[in-house]
């Protein structure tokens, strides 16, 4: 993508952050955040930042070419501590963001679904699937996605929802102001280069597509250059398991920090994630590049530096 303006919603956020900076390079990217969860601090100066939420009617949207809407309160516990306020940051911001960028020209969008909807499952989860609603988070996201179908067929926009696995990047990149929200393997990784134990649900058995923040942002990139319509998933088609995780975190700190086992205080919980990226790969060329193996190494990396 060159010469282009876009607005990314969420752009302080973890994934926006990346995002915004990437395409800073070639473009005049504007970046609205209401700092919920975000810092302005994630983002590079060429950025031009805009506190604000996505609820409010004076967005800067004139002369965007494309939105990347990531925008929202991004996990289960974050929803249900206020259902309503979630409701209306997911899909009431989604629509109303849109609304503006449609009604100001702009023809193409770009958004964060989720892989959750899926459920467990430990053989690749397909976008043909069936989904469901099993949280709020969850059906906030389906919402998105109908009310995508709703602006491509009622006016013509071209609506990308994307369907995230597991994205992480580590504490010494643009996941340290999310805390206890930040992927687990930025998580581990901050407690095992500091001594402490992680705790893991169960037995550590369950898994996750673990898809590195760099892969994320090209395929985010790719379905607004190809100005996708539809869901697609973006993962590695790959999983492993917490345990194995905090295995590789222990190989690349040199450390032998054992994990603590406690029960899974959620009442909802994914025990198991893995993509099929098919659709997406014969769409766009795209493939993640990034091994877990390689990203778990760029994660404990600045720790080996100190």
């Amino acid at each position: 993508m060159h010469g282009k303006r876009v607005l990314v919603t969420g752009g302080a956020g973890f994934i926006g952050s990346n995002l915004a900076n990437h395409l800073a390079d070639d473009n005049e990217v504007v970046a609205v955040d209401d700092l919920y969860l975000g810092t302005p601090d994630n983002l590079d100066d060429d950025v031009e930042f805009h506190d604000a939420s996505v609820l409010d009617d004076d967005l800067p949207t004139e002369g965007v070419d494309v939105v990347f809407h990531l925008a929202a309160l991004s996990s289960y516990k974050m929803h249900e501590e206020n259902p309503a306020k979630g409701a209306r940051v997911n899909v009431e911001g989604f629509v109303n963001t849109v609304e503006q960028a449609r009604k100001d020209g702009c023809d193409t969008v770009v958004y964060a679904s989720t892989s959750s909807i899926y459920g467990s499952r430990t053989e690749p989860s397909s976008e043909d699937m069936p989904v469901e609603a099993r949280t709020g988070y969850e059906a906030s996201k389906l919402a998105r996605e109908r009310y995508a179908e709703y602006f491509h067929h009622h006016y013509g926009v071209r609506t990308a929802g994307l369907r995230f696995f597991s994205v992480y990047q580590g504490f010494g990149g643009a996941e340290e102001h999310k805390g206890e929200f930040a992927n687990t393997v930025a998580q581990f990784a901050d407690k095992i280069a500091a001594g402490e134990s992680p705790e893991l649900f169960g037995d550590g058995s369950q898994t996750r597509d673990f898809t590195h923040v760099d892969d994320i942002v090209r395929g985010i990139e790719l379905a607004a250059d190809h100005r996708l319509q539809g869901i697609y998933n973006l993962g590695t088609g790959e999983s492993y398991s917490f345990n194995e995780m905090v295995e590789l975190i222990n190989d690349v700190l040199g450390t032998d920090v054992d994990p603590v086992y406690i029960e899974n205080p959620l009442d909802v919980y994914v025990h198991d994630t893995m993509a099929d990226c098919t659709k997406m790969r014969e769409a766009t060329g795209w493939e993640p590049k990034i091994s877990f193996e390689e990203g778990v190494r760029r994660v404990c990396e600045p720790y080996l530096d100190e």
